[in-house]
Order: structure tokens, then C-alpha cells, then sequence
């Protein structure tokens, strides 16, 4: 039998999420004499804290093309929301050609590196948390700004906080070598990835789109 893989920084939500359960279950069990209202509860309890587990998962997926450094995998499972071309202000500062990936509550919240190449810049704003579809979340709600570069330009992303995410975990740190479909964080619950490329890049996906961290090709950057 395979063991399912725990993200390493979220055994302190899970631990708490089953202490919060336990005592519920215990609570309910000593107070609630009637069997039909006291064990329901207790199973939705059960129920949500093999839940919580299981949503920290860190999934095993397989690499396309390992070693085509032109492909930009997804960093996140979830549903495609924007494809457009916009300003990149903040680090890039030029055109770029933005997909967004909104992840919904029962996505894999782990996060992958989308290109093979050296993490150039990295940097975390504290912010507010409005909803992961807000136009001003990928500004104003908390976030991790990160960039990479090989050969065949810059990929630049962010890890955006949602209404219900508190905390968001990246690896990048500046001059590292990163490869693509290693984890590169996570995000706790729902949240959303912005991703910038350049405009010559061609785009994969549409809006609407369904794709998987890792495995899904959102962009080949040009030769």
C-alpha cells in the first residue's frame, strides 16, 4: 500500500483541526445523550478531519517533457480564469500575457515550479483577503511574488491568498536552481495563481479550461 505524501507545512493545521474535532466529538458524546442527534455530528467530525487530511495531499504526478525548458506546466490544480494580455507592473514591468487559475476548496493546494531555470526574484505582501475572483485580489489580498528564467525567457507568478487562506508557504529563493514539477509551496484553502508570460509565448488554454499542476502545459515560451 502507498502512503499518501503530506505537504510538510501543513501538519500544524491538520494537527489543530483534529484536536478542534476531538473535543466536539467529546463535547457531543457527554452532552448530547440522543443517539440520533449525537452521532451524525460525530460523523461529519470524523468525516471533516480525514477531509482536512487529505486536502494537504501532495499529489504524484508524472512531468511532461522533462526536458523541453520551453513547456510552462501549471503551478496549480484548478479552473482557468483569465487569459489576457496586461501591464505587468511589478517586477517584469512590460506586456505579458496573464493566466489566471483560480483553485476551488477541494483542489490539490500545493504548488509546483512551472519552468526548469533560476529563481531571479522573490518577494511576500501582506495584504487583505477578498475573494480569490476579486479584479483587486492579485493586488491587494496577501501574496508571494516569484520569477524564473532560463534560456527561453521569464516566467513570473503569484501565489494569491483567497477569502478563507491565511497563510501562504513558497520555497523560492533568489539565484536557486528550480525544476519544473517540484513542489514550490502551498496555499491554505482556497486561492489563486496569477501567471505572467511574454506575449510571443503560445497559450494552451482558454478560460474555462480544467488544468492539473504539473501535468497541464499552459504555455511553450518561444525559441
Amino acid at each position: 500500500m502507498k502512503w499518501i505524501k503530506i505537504d510538510n507545512d501543513s501538519y500544524g493545521t491538520i494537527l489543530f483541526s483534529w484536536v478542534v474535532c476531538a473535543l466536539f466529538i467529546f463535547l457531543t458524546a457527554r452532552f448530547i445523550h440522543n443517539l440520533w442527534i449525537s452521532l451524525p455530528i460525530s460523523v461529519f467530525l470524523v468525516i471533516f478531519m480525514v477531509f482536512i487530511t487529505w486536502f494537504f495531499r501532495v499529489p504524484n504526478r508524472e512531468t511532461p517533457f522533462m526536458h523541453n525548458d520551453q513547456l510552462v506546466t501549471s503551478v496549480a490544480d484548478g479552473k482557468v480564469v483569465i487569459v489576457e494580455k496586461v501591464f505587468e507592473k511589478e517586477f517584469l514591468k512590460q506586456e505579458c500575457i496573464q493566466i489566471s487559475v483560480y483553485m476551488d476548496f477541494f483542489d490539490v493546494h500545493c504548488n509546483f515550479w512551472p519552468i526548469t531555470g533560476k529563481v531571479t526574484y522573490y518577494k511576500y505582501h501582506p495584504g487583505k483577503y477578498l475573494l480569490a475572483f476579486h479584479p483587486k485580489s492579485s493586488e491587494k489580498n496577501e501574496h508571494s511574488s516569484t520569477c524564473m528564467e532560463n534560456a527561453h525567457g521569464k516566467v513570473f507568478f503569484k501565489q494569491i491568498a483567497g477569502t478563507f487562506a491565511r497563510r501562504i508557504v513558497c520555497y523560492a529563493e533568489p539565484g536557486k536552481m528550480e525544476y519544473r514539477g517540484d513542489q514550490c509551496g502551498v496555499i491554505k484553502f482556497g486561492s489563486r495563481i496569477d501567471l505572467f508570460v511574454s506575449p510571443e509565448a503560445d497559450i494552451k488554454v482558454k478560460v474555462g479550461d480544467k488544468v492539473r499542476a504539473v501535468e497541464s502545459v499552459l504555455a511553450v515560451l518561444p525559441d
